[in-house]
């Protein structure tokens, strides 16, 4: 690194933790918590902060909020935007969209936004009382999961990045899908002397590789600008791909140049969002498509369990004391949650919370060791379906029944029964076995349902209870 970026990289520091001390003081009498929402594309994460915001200004559906139940929330509102540099979460169109007729599924979540709730809170007991009611703010932080699994690169170099994606690439889960890019690498010389547009359609066979590898269901893809460039569409910072080891290459060529890129990537486009946003959260919900990962096979789920554990070592874990606000933060609660559930009929809901926490088994077991507190559970943002039961060869078979995205009509759906042991979805994961052992899991795409009043919140399944986990004891 030069030493103009070394200085500048330190003066910004320097700046935001000038700046987080003099946030966290007032957050020590109007206390915030940083809630980071996020997942893999489908995932869920625009209809969860639009639900869960719903919910929370209404608060009818919200039985399994202690706070709520035991009456001491006396008034949620919307405040402005805390952060003058990032967009708000355009709550107000999202709902518009879930209202319109016929609804529609609000635009998924391209780049990052913030919305801030503040609760009103009567106190527990009369002694609290004393002090008057108290207002805790909650900040929500929408973010892409593709940003998440850039983090890890912080600690790689460029040669053990391509080492690692070369591996990858060429797993039997991958090989079709990168077979241009891999022949294209082959006929590159990383020795040759940088040639602008041949960098440029290299980089871009690659992005094509993980571009098909998200189409396909895979779900361990970074660079995740590659998916998300934004503002950033062609600039050389994006420009690049893995190479194998070239000893012999020297400045000016295609390997230096795509090794000085990777790590002006890490600089300005990774670093930036850690400091600034990633840092500052306390408490994190990932939301995890599992049901679409069972769908599409063993490699899928195997792939979703590698990409999952990325995901949870980058999160700096362990317990919040009272000074953290000036201190510094560290997430202290990690939920994660298998997204769809309504695309089950209830009986199997613990089954895919289960499976949900066998692929986590070893990140959260990290994370745990670190003082964070960590839970899985199914959920529902919003309620697309109604349960029925059949009688299937003389036996019960549950069901669910919506409307079809694709058509309007209304169909039933039994997607296949899931494991009672999890243990039998990693071991065909881990087998790297085409199909399952046990049978195909069939999906649906299901229209979001008709909603009667915006008087109450959306219907769902378990928004509460993963809020209660995830604010409750702040409440």
């Amino acid at each position: 690194m030069a030493i103009a970026d070394w200085a500048q990289d330190v003066s910004r520091g320097i700046s935001r933790a000038v700046e987080d001390a003099q946030e966290g003081v007032g957050e020590l009498f109007e206390p915030v918590i940083r809630l980071g929402v996020t997942g893999l594309s489908r995932a869920g994460k625009t209809v969860f902060i639009t639900s869960l915001v719903a919910n929370l200004l209404e608060r009818g559906r919200m039985a399994q909020l202690s706070a709520q139940s035991a009456g001491r929330i006396q008034q949620v509102y919307l405040q402005p935007q805390p952060d003058d540099t990032i967009p708000r979460f355009d709550i107000e169109g999202h709902l518009d969209a879930l209202h319109a007729d016929p609804p529609r599924w609000p635009a998924s979540t391209r780049a990052i936004s913030q919305l801030r709730l503040s609760l009103r809170l009567r106190p527990e007991n009369w002694i609290l009382g004393l002090a008057g009611e108290r207002v805790v703010h909650l900040d929500i932080v929408d973010y892409p999961g593709e940003w998440l699994l850039d983090l890890p690169l912080l600690d790689k170099s460029y040669a053990d990045w391509s080492a690692e994606a070369l591996r990858a690439a060429q797993s039997p889960a991958r090989a079709g899908l990168a077979e241009t890019w891999l022949r294209q690498m082959t006929g590159t010389d990383p020795a040759a002397r940088l040639d602008e547009p041949a960098a440029q359609a290299l980089a871009e066979a690659f992005r094509g590789y993980l571009r098909a590898g998200k189409e396909a269901g895979l779900s361990d893809l970074a660079p995740g600008r590659f998916l998300m460039p934004g503002d950033m569409e062609g600039a050389p910072a994006l420009t690049f791909a893995p190479l194998p080891p070239a000893p012999q290459a020297r400045s000016g060529s295609i390997l230096r140049a795509f090794e000085r890129r990777f790590e002006a990537y890490k600089r300005s486009v990774v670093q930036p969002f850690f400091r600034d946003h990633f840092a500052r959260l306390h408490r994190q919900v990932v939301l995890v498509d599992v049901l679409d990962a069972l769908h599409g096979g063993p490699r899928a789920i195997a792939d979703l369990k590698t990409a999952m554990a990325e995901i949870l070592t980058c999160f700096k874990t362990g317990r919040n004391g009272w000074l953290a606000p000036i201190l510094g933060t560290k997430v202290d609660r990690i939920l994660i949650c298998a997204t769809k559930a309504d695309h089950l009929h209830h009986g199997q809901h613990d089954r895919l919370a289960d499976i949900t926490q066998a692929l986590l088994t070893e990140a959260r077991q990290r994370a745990k060791y670190h003082g964070a507190q960590t839970a899985a559970m199914a959920i529902a943002s919003l309620r697309a379906t109604v349960e029925q039961e059949i009688t299937h060869d003389g036996a019960p078979l549950g069901m669910v029944r919506g409307t079809l995205q694709e058509t309007g009509r209304e169909a039933a759906l039994h997607p296949g029964d899931l494991p009672e042991a999890p243990d039998e979805v990693l071991r065909d994961a881990g087998d790297g076995l085409e199909g399952w052992r046990a049978g195909a899991y069939g999906v649906m795409r299901f229209a979001p349902p008709r909603l009667a009043s915006r008087a109450a919140g959306p219907p769902h399944i378990r928004l509460d209870r993963a809020l209660e986990f995830l604010i409750g004891d702040k409440l």
